[in-house]
């Protein structure tokens, strides 16, 4: 009998010994992120992979935002694309009508017996990526938000206070003009000019963009973005552009690109763009509030996020979501969070992120790295500030673009540019609502 427990034992060593090791479960991660970002990317997929052995994730840069939620949902069908992909905010809508195509992060995290509670994400970024019961649909990953960022040398040189830019719009103009006595031909610029003077304007003034919630609370939304308020504000910035105050640098992040260089003494730009500027420019300078309107009830109120979320892709197996719910909420960690903000200037999507980098000393050391934050937090999102979800939005915000230029070349009046980039969005929508209408 002795013997007999012996063998079984030794038959039962030898046979775990030469069976082959548990196999990990991969999953493919597509990008959108090139240069500085793109690498801490890849340090942040290194460090998960090697703490932990059963999932490992391939990282695979596909281009563009656009190019990459293309080819993504192309793919899907085929069975040949990622398991996880990267989509900017301005794809939601076309994510969360795409069917099959996506599955629900908070339906994947359910599946797979993990936890996610929208409620732990700062409010503002949570909304954007949630449908209206509070639901995540994808995992806010690389956020940020417009503040204004000035060089302090200039303004020394320019005497005015450097530890006092301008708070509202009505204070921009005695500042911009003393810069230009000084020697500074590009007194202020922006980054992104939709987004951050159409879009976040909007938001931060507690406006609507768009009815229906600016789209949150269904497909059959209309653009409004053409009200009093910003046929001011685009108005005024084209006045300002006739004097000389205001430089247009065109539709990306060309106005951050004169700022770091030192041409422009003043940009509205991505807070994530604070890290990077601070490597590049030669100059002190410093970060603020975004401006606001003092005169309109109510702001500021809150300002709009900008950047990307993580996307469940839909025809996987089991296996893969279960690997994909344990990365993404390795992710969603204080600690991971805190740390991917810090390296890269995004904001941290939690509270508990958060306060983990404020108990850290970070914030007193970096001050500029906290305004975002503090922006998102100012108020309580409302119907008008949520979040913005429409279909065909790249392509809106480019009809947008187009329009804004036309105002700020003086070659249309400026209602006129807003009111045609409405109606030429709208026409984009009901198509769009045609298009998916039974996925409501």
């Amino acid at each position: 009998m002795r013997r007999l427990i012996v063998s079984i034992l030794l038959g039962s060593l030898v046979s775990t010994l030469c069976a082959p090791a548990l196999a990990q479960q991969e999953i493919v991660l597509w990008h959108a992120m090139d240069g500085s970002r793109g690498r801490e990317l890849e340090t942040l997929v290194q460090r998960y992979n090697a703490s932990q052995t059963q999932v490992r994730v391939a990282l695979v840069y596909k281009g563009s935002y656009e190019e990459t939620m293309k080819e993504a949902l192309a793919a899907e069908p085929t069975g040949q694309g990622p398991t996880i992909a990267q989509i900017y905010e301005l794809g939601t809508a076309d994510m969360m009508y795409a069917g099959h195509a996506v599955r629900p992060l908070w339906q994947v995290f359910q599946e797979a017996g993990e936890r996610i509670d929208a409620k732990t994400f700062l409010p503002a970024v949570a909304s954007y990526f949630a449908d209206q019961h509070g639901n995540l649909q994808a995992l806010p990953f690389n956020v940020s938000t417009p503040i204004l960022f000035y060089n302090k040398d200039a303004f020394r040189k320019a005497k005015l206070d450097p530890e006092n830019p301008p708070k509202t719009w009505y204070e921009m103009p005695k500042a911009m003009g003393a810069l230009l006595e000084a020697g500074y031909s590009c007194a202020y610029t922006t980054a992104w000019p939709a987004w951050i003077q159409v879009e976040n304007m909007s938001t931060w003034h507690n406006r609507d963009f768009a009815t229906k919630d600016n789209g949150l609370a269904g497909l059959d939304t209309s653009l409004v973005f053409n009200t009093h308020l910003m046929m001011r504000h685009i108005s005024m910035l084209a006045s300002w552009a006739q004097a000389g105050y205001f430089t247009y640098s065109g539709r990306g992040a060309g106005g951050e690109r004169r700022f770091a260089r030192g041409e422009c003494a003043m940009v509205t730009s991505a807070s994530a763009s604070y890290a990077e500027l601070r490597s590049q420019a030669r100059f002190d300078f410093g970060t603020a509030q975004l401006p606001y309107y003092d005169d309109i009830k109510g702001a500021p109120h809150h300002s709009l996020i900008g950047g990307g979320g993580l996307w469940v892709m839909g025809g996987r197996k089991p296996a893969e979501y279960r690997a994909a719910a344990r990365f993404l909420s390795w992710l969603a960690r204080p600690e991971v969070q805190a740390d991917w903000s810090q390296v890269t200037g995004y904001v941290p999507l939690t509270r508990a992120a958060y306060e983990h980098i404020a108990q850290s000393g970070f914030y007193k050391a970096n001050p500029g790295h906290e305004i975002a934050v503090k922006q998102l937090l100012l108020n309580a999102p409302t119907q008008e500030s949520r979040g913005i979800r429409l279909g065909d939005y790249p392509e809106i915000r480019a009809i947008l673009e187009q329009e804004l230029e036309q105002a700020w070349d003086n070659k249309v009046p400026p209602k006129l540019a807003l009111d045609r980039a409405a109606e030429r969005g709208n026409q984009l929508l009901r198509k769009f609502e045609s298009q998916h209408r039974q996925k409501r």
